[in-house]
């Protein structure tokens, strides 16, 4: 795909929106909203890499409440004709078919191969990829699996909404704040993951999400591993103009 002249792709990931609680994430969505207010008019296409939502969960008839601003900006965006994609995270896993009738924005479950002007990316949220974290990948095959999400929608939303809500507030409590230090090559394990990629297909950038910090890592001469941050602490993304894609953080 080329880009059309003036026009720019932004990769945004990890609003965690309802964390902690309702007035800060209220803060947080209205921000975000001002974010792509401003970038509209050179925006070509949009990206959001997962944990848009601290906990989504598409009932038949009830979606969770709130997110009206930022659901609306979204619709705005593609009913102008502005492709939005959207990758699910650990945290939003659960939807379905909300996004595509209502927003027109298609959903990819697993990382995805993309062409900018010649640029290969592959983006993905990158929960479950690399060597180790075993216990996770399981748990993420249970959270995947059909039945399970028909278990869990049996609950009434009231139970099931704050059961879900609880135990993403134990999980962000038992990692602290080891996100926020940048482990080295040899432990980042999504840096191992590029690398193992690398050695079978060639790729200019891999973009994720999930890691909560944002980096900017050259893997060889020709690759480099971005990985987008968050707006709970940095307001960070990445932006490529055609040629380059950088780093960037958001100031109101």
């Amino acid at each position: 795909m080329q880009l059309e002249a003036g026009k720019k792709i932004y990769f945004i990931s990890d609003f965690h929106l309802g964390a902690p609680d309702h007035a800060q994430s209220l803060i947080r969505e209205k921000k975000i909203v001002q974010f792509l207010d401003r970038i509209e008019p050179e925006l070509g296409q949009l990206f959001i890499v997962g944990d848009l939502f601290d906990f989504w969960y598409e009932y038949k008839t009830v979606v969770p409440k709130g997110y009206v601003r930022l659901l609306g900006k979204l619709a705005s965006l593609t009913d102008k004709g502005i492709p939005v994609h959207f990758f699910v995270g650990n945290h939003d896993m659960w939807v379905d078919g909300y996004f595509e009738q209502e927003l027109n924005i298609p959903v990819y479950y697993e990382e995805k191969r993309f062409e900018f002007n010649g640029k290969k990316f592959l983006i993905g949220h990158g929960d479950g990829l690399g060597p180790g974290d075993h216990g996770y990948k399981f748990i993420k095959k249970v959270f995947r699996n059909k039945f399970c999400q028909w278990l869990f929608g049996a609950l009434h939303p009231s139970w099931g909404i704050g059961i879900a809500n609880y135990m993403s507030r134990r999980s962000r409590a038992a990692t602290g704040q080891s996100d926020e230090l940048f482990l080295g090559e040899d432990k980042e394990w999504l840096i191992q993951y590029c690398k193992e990629v690398l050695q079978k297909e060639s790729f200019d950038y891999f973009v994720f999400g999930h890691r909560h910090l944002p980096i900017d890592f050259k893997l060889n001469e020709h690759s480099r591993y971005v990985n987008l941050g968050d707006w709970l602490r940095y307001d960070s993304y990445a932006v490529f103009d055609g040629t380059t894609l950088r780093l960037e953080y958001y100031t109101p």
